[in-house]
């Protein structure tokens, strides 16, 4: 009887112990990862007070964005900036993404609730391979808890990467408002300063022979190129700040936008010398029943039809392409 009252006494005090030991472990545990956690925050805030955008390799990210515990979002730009990648858009889209890190580092909504970071191809290439990634640039909203659902991917290709457009989106998926403040850029002022001073000193010394003024061919032509620039996007070009190109889908380059809510800087070029070529063709075909000469009324005829069936085919095909489900098409699709 003794024997068994030493066992259950034995057996009592070794499972109290156990416990015990047990939960002084668990309660280690947890002071360790709160621990961790506040050191992951005051590291991340010692780099973001060196720079806006943190760069980021494949042990820093594994670090700092896909390890536990964390409980503040990060917007990661992955990118190709090697000139040996030929990322035309990288650059701008840098610069851009750079603009609304440093426009939140210097507002009042600051705090340790959202940073940003870049991660270089060259410099982490084990990160793309792990994310499946193989385009650049890429823009990746990892929120406090979960995976990144497809929202979380900023759709550059729809919506462009003008810091304005990068701040909605990250309002969209962090509820945090970033007001845009955007380097004063004075090459306009300095631009529209030396073109008065060009046409002011002109003027001086035509001073004696203004007759120049009164020609009606010159006025026109300076209202048909006024025209072109304004019907093909040099306003929603000087407020939106689009890239010149950016990549395609496919990895190549693309000249033409693939959506109707936004465009390319090299498109209003291309937009602005197909209308160019329409009204050169109407222009012609007006002139052809003016001339005298038959032969020379035909040939200017014909080659006005020319010029107008073929650019606006042209124009037409990259205006079905932009907006998607527009039935219509001439000679291309």
């Amino acid at each position: 009887m003794k024997i068994l009252v030493k066992i259950a006494v034995l057996t009592a005090i070794s499972l109290c112990l156990f416990q015990l030991a047990n939960s002084q472990s668990s309660k280690n545990a947890r002071s360790q990862g709160q621990q961790s956690l506040s050191e992951k925050v005051q590291q991340l805030l010692d780099m973001n007070a060196k720079r806006p955008v943190m760069r980021f390799n494949g042990n820093k990210f594994r670090d700092f964005v896909k390890s536990a515990p964390r409980n503040y979002s990060i917007i990661v730009m992955f990118t190709a900036m090697a000139p040996a990648r030929q990322c035309v858009i990288c650059r701008h889209a840098h610069d851009e993404y750079t603009i609304v890190a440093n426009s939140y580092r210097y507002s009042q909504t600051y705090s340790n609730k959202l940073f940003f970071a870049m991660v270089d191809f060259d410099e982490g290439s084990d990160v793309f391979q792990m994310l499946r990634l193989n385009t650049a640039p890429v823009f990746i909203h990892f929120p406090p808890k979960g995976k990144p659902k497809p929202a979380d991917t900023m759709d550059i290709q729809r919506v462009g990467v003008s810091a304005e457009v990068i701040g909605k989106w990250i309002q969209e998926r962090t509820d945090i408002q970033i007001r845009i403040f955007r380097p004063p850029n004075y090459s306009a002022t300095v631009a529209i300063l030396m073109l008065s001073l060009f046409v002011g000193g002109f003027l001086y010394l035509r001073r004696n022979n203004l007759d120049f003024l009164y020609n009606k061919q010159m006025w026109a032509l300076v209202a048909v190129v006024f025209c072109f620039a304004m019907v093909s996007g040099q306003m929603w070009n000087h407020i939106r700040s689009p890239p010149f190109v950016h990549k395609s889908q496919n990895g190549g380059i693309a000249y033409i936008h693939g959506s109707s809510q936004g465009q390319l800087v090299i498109e209003t070029y291309i937009v602005m010398f197909l209308n160019a070529m329409i009204v050169l063709g109407m222009v012609l075909l007006t002139e052809a029943g003016w001339q005298n000469d038959h032969r020379k009324s035909k040939v200017t005829a014909i080659v006005g039809l020319f010029l107008v069936v073929l650019f606006f085919s042209l124009i037409l095909s990259i205006f079905r392409s932009k907006a998607q489900g527009y039935p219509y098409s001439f000679l291309f699709k």
